[in-house]
């Protein structure tokens, strides 16, 4: 089994055994205009880090589709793409195009000012990683308008 396969297998079976809402992870995740679906994955306590909690989302792309501008506050983030191709860029990072197996880290307080379906014809799919504070609930907030 390679690494994408068991990624994605663990990220479905955590899906059904831990039923986290999206709430969880978005202040302001139904405002993106549908241009993406987020979906919770898991949330584990780190049982050797006392106090906090690693947190997956995947999140899946239509063609074309488009996040806002967001941040996720004090998290590590590990950006991993499932399939398809996202482009996307890190505070003032270089804007980068990354495809299925490959992947992105964010330290805590970045601006993630780009995140997108690099195709116009294809959907994208991308497994979001926070480790963070078990008490912080937003781990996306995307900016105001």
């Amino acid at each position: 089994m390679n690494m994408r396969t068991l990624i994605a297998a663990t990220t479905l079976a955590g899906l059904a055994f831990f039923g986290v809402s999206q709430s969880t992870f978005a202040a302001g995740a139904n405002a993106t205009g549908g241009h993406e679906t987020i979906t919770p994955a898991f949330a584990e306590a780190i049982a050797n880090v006392p106090g906090k909690t690693m947190t997956a989302l995947v999140v899946d792309y239509a063609p074309g589709g488009k996040s806002p501008s967001h941040r996720h506050g004090q998290a590590f983030v590990v950006g991993y793409v499932l399939s398809g191709a996202i482009r996307s860029r890190v505070n003032d990072g270089e804007e980068r195009v990354y495809h299925a197996g490959e992947y992105w880290t964010e330290k805590p307080g970045a601006h993630h000012t780009v995140s997108e379906n690099a195709s116009a014809t294809e959907p994208a799919k991308l497994l979001a990683i926070f480790v963070a504070d078990t008490k912080d609930k937003n781990l996306v907030t995307f900016d105001k308008k």
